[in-house]
């Protein structure tokens, strides 16, 4: 095995530490996330490393116990899209035909929708509540997986192995199971690290404009709306967890273009087939 490139020890390390601070954030953050501990949009200082937020809460604290937030929702609305999406898409490669047809054109039909606009109207009408948010998230994220779920299990559908099992009589379900699957292991998590970075960037959009996580909790991209009208008296509150998804976002695509020069190198990699 060839030692990762720099430029995936970089994202490993930045996606771990902010993995660390979503998990430990009750012993990392020096203070309550809901409780003032001095004026509003205080400077930075050593009760408050970050300075304060619009309401004198520490903003450092809010970023961390933020990050937890934009964690969990991110990963499992994109865990779900996957299942969802990936499912689907398996299924309509291997069963072919008019199940290929009405899934595929299902499909496309969400997809003409504008994903923010369909957003928007869904949860403005739905209880604001996680549950739904990643409900929503997932449903939307899960047809880009379906299409290229269905794209590499369409080519692996025509290989040699494939036909092979069919000529044995084994099913659609045992099909994907054991053929498809393992073989399009390498470039699924290649994207699941992609639609990862684009949830934590829709869930903030959604935050931003007030439809994502509502107050008194925030994960980043509600921060940023909380603190944006401190940019007119020249505080940069907002500015800090801005920097944060800009900053989980790069790590994470230095990983995922690692993990997509691996799956197209064999040499890298242990195939299945």
């Amino acid at each position: 095995m060839r030692r990762p490139p720099f430029s995936a020890v970089l994202g490993l390390a930045l996606v771990a530490l902010f993995l660390m601070l979503a998990a430990f954030a009750p012993v990392l953050a020096p203070h309550s996330p809901v409780q003032p501990v001095g004026g509003v949009w205080d400077p930075a200082s050593p009760e408050a490393w970050l300075g304060t937020d619009n309401l004198g809460r520490d903003l450092l604290s809010r970023l961390i116990w933020g990050a937890r937030l934009t964690f969990l929702v991110a990963a499992a609305a994109t865990l779900l899209a996957f299942a969802l999406g990936a499912s689907l898409g398996f299924l309509a490669a291997v069963a072919g035909g008019r199940v290929d047809q009405v899934l595929s054109r299902g499909n496309d039909v969400v997809m003409s929708v504008p994903t923010l606009i369909f957003a928007l109207v869904v949860l403005s009408i739905l209880p604001k509540s996680l549950p739904v948010l990643i409900l929503v998230m997932a449903v939307l994220d899960s047809t880009r997986v379906f299409r290229v779920s269905r794209a590499i299990a369409g080519d692996l559908a025509v290989m040699d192995f494939v036909e092979v099992a069919r000529l044995r009589g084994e099913g659609w379900l045992w099909i994907i199971r054991r053929e498809i699957l393992p073989n399009a292991w390498s470039p699924l998590l290649a994207e699941f690290g992609l639609r990862f970075a684009f949830a934590v960037i829709f869930l903030s959009t959604l935050s931003f404009l007030g439809l994502g996580i509502q107050p008194p909790e925030a994960d980043w991209g509600g921060l940023v709306l909380e603190n944006k009208d401190g940019l007119l008296f020249g505080v940069t509150a907002a500015l800090v967890p801005g920097l944060a998804i800009a900053v989980l976002a790069v790590g994470v695509n230095l990983v995922v273009d690692w993990l997509i020069n691996r799956a197209a190198d064999p040499a890298k990699r242990g195939g299945t087939r």
